[in-house]
């Protein structure tokens, strides 16, 4: 009597048995139907192994170890030429000035929109993750800002740049953003704050490592060569960056697209809105910073995109301590409600600012106090997701909401630079003010959630 070890080789003589051309002693009895093949058993069986594989649970974040570090490692990579390229727009925004005709305002909604749509996009993205779809999520979003960034090169009107460096490369990084986020976040528990503290570094090299190309090499080989310098730059780090991140988590198959409990979750509803009006200060300082040094102080176009480096380089540190502090000591909502505090005192500050070397201290100082909060609010926002399994639609949702505001900030600093007759008095006065209502309801969400005692680690 013959045994078979697997299942797969008993079908094999089943199915030989009755092969013509091939005779035996005994006819086996088939058990196969007549509408099942060998090919068909063979890709049941697959199915089921890999179902069985995405389903098995993944166990506890490994929360540190060369995979998970590697995925840091991965994650910055991609922040630093999505975000990275959008806090450059500094160093475009003055030289857009000097040869596009419409006003300030104008020009600063081909960085708002790109900011826009990398927060915007996130929602959409971020359900992709859960569902399973993270490489080909992925890689469309690549595919669609490197487009954006080769056909801003050889645009040559306002209307183009919009198209391109606005609409192109902002989506295209929204569409890989929230998806590499959310796969980092999932390989930390204890240490998440300081890990995506290190990811969203990036933002900080990318914001200094852009300017440094577009100083060194627009006037020599003008803006069309100077682009694409910067693009093949993030062809090459990009490909790094989707050929090794791994998601840890099985694909969530149900589910809305939109976690409607979190609208009936106060201090998650605070703690966006918060951020909504907190955004677009920042990016009123980020836009604004060389172009207040030309019209205040009276600095070159080459000189002030010295203070573009400066305010993303400080942030390096700021964006990485401030996450070890939290998972060490007293928390990130703590250590939150500190940086925006320093936010607030910094920006009113700025009205005090009247010579360069003042200017330089304060932009260093403000640098510091706005990357502890870049780097923060993405784990501040995983501290009000309970549902680890959830954290890509509720990151994608809150970054979508926080993309509205984030498109009005450069334009309305610039509106309100226009009939102030270029006095930035009442552009800093509002961003200031924003920033202040921002931070109030940040605390209260904190406040809100785990109570109103300061020594409580949150």
């Amino acid at each position: 009597m013959e045994t078979y070890t697997h299942d797969g080789e008993k079908a094999e003589a089943h199915i030989d048995a009755t092969t013509p051309g091939v005779s035996t002693e005994a006819p086996i009895e088939l058990s196969l139907t007549k509408t099942q093949s060998r090919p068909a058993y063979a890709l049941g069986c697959i199915h089921s192994q890999l179902t069985t594989c995405s389903l098995a649970e993944p166990g506890p974040p490994p929360d540190g170890g060369f995979r998970a570090w590697s995925q840091v490692f991965c994650a910055w990579l991609a922040i630093v030429n999505s975000w990275g390229f959008v806090n450059s727009f500094g160093a475009f925004q003055p030289y857009y000035e000097t040869i596009l005709p419409q006003p300030v305002s104008t020009i600063s909604w081909i960085g708002s929109v790109q900011a826009c749509l990398v927060f915007g996009l996130g929602i959409f993205s971020g359900r992709a993750l859960d569902r399973g779809w993270f490489r080909p999520t992925v890689a469309l979003g690549i595919a669609v800002q490197l487009v954006g960034i080769f056909t801003m090169s050889v645009a040559h009107n306002y209307w183009e740049l919009l198209l391109t460096q606005g609409v192109c490369t902002g989506a295209g990084s929204g569409i890989f953003f929230v998806p590499i986020m959310g796969v980092c976040s999932t390989y930390f528990v204890k240490k998440k704050a300081m890990a995506l503290g290190m990811v969203t570094s990036g933002t900080a090299m990318g914001g200094v490592l852009y300017p440094l190309v577009v100083r060194q090499l627009l006037g020599k080989v003008g803006f069309g060569w100077t682009v694409r310098v910067l693009g093949f730059m993030n062809v090459v780090s990009l490909t790094f960056c989707i050929a090794f991140m791994r998601p840890r988590l099985p694909p969530r198959k149900t589910g809305p697209l939109v976690d409607w409990a979190a609208f009936k979750d106060a201090p998650y509803c605070l703690q966006v809105l918060g951020t909504c009006f907190m955004m677009p200060p920042v990016y009123c300082v980020f836009y604004y910073v060389a172009s207040y040094a030309r019209d205040e102080l009276g600095m070159s176009y080459t000189e002030s995109l010295n203070l573009v480096i400066v305010v993303n380089g400080v942030g390096l540190p700021a964006r990485i301590l401030p996450g070890f502090i939290a998972d060490r000591f007293i928390g990130v909502l703590n250590v939150q409600a500190i940086a925006l505090v320093f936010n607030v005192i910094m920006l009113w500050t700025w009205l005090s600012v009247d010579s360069i070397a003042g200017y330089y201290v304060w932009v260093v100082f403000y640098g510091l106090s706005a990357g502890a909060f870049q780097s923060l609010f993405p784990s501040v926002i995983g501290a009000y997701s309970p549902d680890i399994r959830k954290t890509g639609t509720r990151m994608g949702m809150a970054f979508t909401v926080i993309g509205l505001s984030a498109l009005i900030g450069g334009p309305i600093s610039g509106a309100l630079l226009q009939v102030s007759d270029g006095n930035y008095t009442v552009p800093i006065s509002w961003a200031a003010s924003s920033m202040m209502v921002g931070t109030a309801l940040c605390v209260s969400a904190r406040c809100i959630k785990h109570g109103w005692k300061v020594r409580i680690r949150c």
